[in-house]
């Protein structure tokens, strides 16, 4: 009896030590799979990468998706943007980006809020712009102002953009974008829809043994489409249009070891298409617009230039149709009213320039050339409407003289510019078969110094000194009148 005090002890003492190991084991087992379990819906190595937030404020999580594009041939593409190239090491590309961000915080941007739009492609709305010249200066600020004078005082909502392939790839790979990239982003943040028409081949693409000293296509077309590839994986939905080429049927833009055909371009005009439309469905291509012209032949006996019904024929009957979404045309309008018929012209006995009034021909009239295009896309089953990607009225009335060959702007007085310039826009709403028309042009007299020598002067719609012609409050009348604004 005395001994059992002393073993009571000892299991109560045993009893406790058991209890207390069990529940540090036990503990520890837990501990150990909670650090090890990683819940099924997540990978373990998102863990790895994940950023934990350091306030209270709730993670946004933004995904994003990589499109793909239609690379061209041995040329990198790049993704969308305006900033330089980066100097470290690029992340790997992968299919899905997952950003965590560490607050709801909204980043300041110099880019406007953008507000849900219909794409351009899907509206067969009759739209106006007019094309612009990028500063000499490559100023914002002078871009800007020439913008908000589009925007706000013309009332348009389109610019159409020359882009001169051969000083924008100078060398094959080597790009000088600086004045399309500060003009495209001043058009957004102007809300200013942009078409581009890209033309004339730098001379390390052109073909061997050709005239260099006119413009013409290159020797592979892979080179140009490579090009408007770059321009669309570099700049996305900063413009909405693209023309390809410009007036084909002449020598002076088409020169080519195997002369003007039609055939060629819409190779051209085909290879580019098919790479656009793989990148961008969306983008509105348009076929390059022919010179309004009735053919010439030089003094050697080469063709220069190719009536622009027969080219037009010629391009139809290659297949051109099934490869554009909008006719190109051009139409410059001598000294005719917009509204007279080629084979119906009412004599002006005060016209120094006869040409329209002595020698009848389809292409001095802008209704006959715009009808004619029309309805020859009809005939051969298309449903594409036109787009007039230049159009205008010359006049020398407030300018120390014009070029050589632009007499028919001494014709012209600035109240005729105004009002025929009107008239075709009532026309072309009217015909129902016009989608964009593009005024040419806006500044090219200013930046051109109003120089008699230089062609686009006569018809720019700013006068000198700055002064606004006629035709430019015209425009803007017109324009708010079509938005009802007051």
């Amino acid at each position: 009896m005395a001994r059992s005090p002393i073993i009571k002890h000892q299991v109560r003492g045993f009893v406790l030590t058991w209890s207390v190991l069990t529940l540090i084991i036990a503990g520890l087992t837990f501990f150990g799979i909670y650090l090890t379990y990683s819940p099924t819906s997540v990978a373990a190595n998102d863990f790895e990468n994940a950023a934990f937030p350091t306030s209270t404020s709730p993670v946004s999580i933004a995904q994003v998706t990589a499109v793909a594009t239609l690379s061209p041939s041995s040329t990198p593409t790049s993704q969308p943007t305006d900033l330089p190239e980066p100097t470290s090491t690029p992340l790997q590309k992968t299919d899905v980006v997952v950003a965590q961000v560490q607050s709801t915080e909204v980043v300041p941007t110099d880019e406007p809020t953008k507000v849900p739009t219909v794409a351009p492609i899907t509206l067969d709305t009759f739209e106006v712009g007019i094309q612009v010249q990028i500063p000499p200066s490559n100023s914002p600020d002078e871009m800007t102002g020439w913008l908000i004078d589009v925007k706000d005082k013309l009332a348009m909502d389109w610019v159409k953009i020359q882009v001169r392939w051969e000083d924008a790839e100078p060398e094959k790979g080597v790009y000088n974008l600086q004045p399309l990239t500060m003009a495209l982003r001043m058009a957004k943040q102007q809300r200013v829809k942009v078409m581009l028409s890209i033309v004339t081949t730098p001379t390390w693409a052109r073909e061997d043994g050709v005239d260099l000293e006119r413009h013409g296509p290159p020797a592979d077309y892979q080179d140009y489409v490579n090009f408007v590839v770059e321009l669309m994986n570099k700049y996305g939905d900063r413009f909405q249009a693209i023309e390809v080429w410009n007036e084909q049927n002449l020598d002076r833009e088409w020169t080519s070891v195997r002369g003007l055909r039609a055939e060629d371009y819409v190779q051209l005009l085909r290879q580019t298409y098919q790479a656009v439309k793989q990148i961008n469905p969306q983008m509105i291509v348009i076929s390059g617009a022919l010179s309004t012209t009735g053919g010439c032949t030089n003094e050697r006996g080469e063709v220069c230039a190719i009536d622009d019904f027969s080219y037009f024929d010629a391009m139809v009957a290659a297949g051109m149709l099934n490869y554009t979404d909008c006719v190109g045309a051009h139409h410059n309008g001598y000294n005719l009213n917009p509204l007279e018929l080629w084979d119906q012209v009412t004599d002006d006995p005060t016209a120094t320039f006869r040409g329209p009034f002595d020698n009848a021909h389809h292409s001095w009239s802008f209704r006959s050339t715009l009808e004619y295009l029309a309805t020859r896309v009809q005939a051969s089953g298309g449903d594409q409407q036109l787009c007039i990607t230049e159009f205008g009225w010359a006049s020398g009335e407030d300018l120390e003289g014009v070029p050589a060959g632009w007499d028919y702007a001494v014709d012209n007085t600035l109240q005729e510019q105004k009002e025929w310039t009107i008239q075709a826009l009532d026309l072309m709403k009217q015909m129902g078969t016009v989608r964009l028309a593009f005024v040419w042009n806006l500044n090219y007299g200013p930046q051109a110094g109003w120089s008699a020598t230089n062609d686009n002067v006569p018809y720019s719609i700013i006068g000198p000194n700055f002064v606004h012609r006629p035709v430019f409050d015209a425009l803007g009348e017109w324009g708010r009148a079509e938005k009802g604004i007051e």
